[in-house]
């Protein structure tokens, strides 16, 4: 089973034999993979009916939550890896959601589009508007993303709580690293990758 390349680096820093709780899992491919490759015993919440479907038939455990809602229906480290993709710029606290995750989880694994990408800025400044692209696609109408971010802001939350960054990885629409993209992150990277703990 192959995986999408951005869900290919999360599984590198999953552990073997683990616990996994994936919020707002989609389809479910990445628990599917670390299931049947890595023997991780796998949850995934999910908001979309069509998805959950599609868990359900791969075998996934899988429940039906509002991510707005938190988790407090999970015990205090109760997992050891919760992940969440794509997901932190639409909820309504992000701030309060990653507490909840590293109440739940030893590690936390989690990515974002980076707003503070050259061409976003690009877009905003010669158009005036609020910038479409690849990774953000959609009007400011209609947008489910609420709360953008760049990394500068999120490696800031993370020191504001006391976070420790374990891994970073930055890369481009496709999922690509580059050497311009690693020294220049906040300015050439699209998708950030972080992987924290207390």
């Amino acid at each position: 089973m192959s995986l999408r390349s951005d869900l290919d680096i999360i599984q590198n820093w999953v552990n073997p034999n683990s616990q996994v709780l994936d919020l707002g899992c989609g389809q479910g491919d990445l628990l599917s993979f670390l299931k049947e490759q890595k023997q991780c015993k796998t949850y995934g919440l999910e908001i979309n009916e069509d998805s959950i479907v599609s868990c359900v038939e791969k075998g996934i455990n899988v429940i039906e939550h509002d991510l707005n809602d938190g988790l407090q229906h999970f015990n205090d480290a109760s997992v050891d890896t919760v992940i969440m993709t794509q997901a932190l710029q639409a909820v309504n606290r992000p701030d309060a959601l990653l507490e909840d995750m590293l109440r739940v989880g030893k590690e936390a694994i989690i990515t974002f589009p980076n707003f503070g990408y050259w061409r976003t800025r690009w877009f905003l400044l010669r158009k005036g508007r609020m910038p479409m692209s690849k990774t953000l696609p959609y009007n400011w109408y209609d947008t489910p993303n609420i709360h953008m971010c760049t990394f500068h802001d999120f490696e800031k939350l993370c020191r504001e709580k006391g976070l420790t960054i374990l891994e970073r990885t930055v890369v481009d629409n496709d999922h690509q690293e580059s050497l311009a993209i690693r020294l220049w992150p906040n300015l050439l990277g699209e998708i950030a990758i972080y992987r924290v703990t207390r």
